[in-house]
């Protein structure tokens, strides 16, 4: 998963986090709620990319990027949700 790279897209109420392998884009959406809270809402993942590890890399650079920011996420995705249940080492950006 170390050599996966994502990009941000940020926008003034929300952006998206991508991937692309072998051709195939992964993207995961959120939204900002106020300046403290960000709301991953969708991640969708090809079924060409599934089990590659593109799903949590992109959940992980959310969770980077929140913590450095002092951002706090809300996942209502039920796949972040999943994953950052799985790694207790990310629960701190937890709303």
């Amino acid at each position: 998963m170390t050599d996966i790279v994502v990009t941000r897209e940020d926008g003034p109420t929300g952006g998206r986090y991508l991937t692309t392998i072998d051709g195939h884009t992964a993207e995961m959406t959120y939204s900002k709620a106020g300046a403290t809270r960000s709301i991953i809402d969708h991640t969708g993942v090809p079924d060409a990319l599934r089990g590659k590890g593109a799903g949590q890399a992109l959940v992980k650079r959310a969770v980077e990027n929140a913590r450095a920011a002092g951002i706090k996420i809300i996942p209502l995705c039920p796949f972040a949700k999943a994953q950052i249940g799985k790694h207790p080492d990310w629960q701190d950006v937890l709303a």
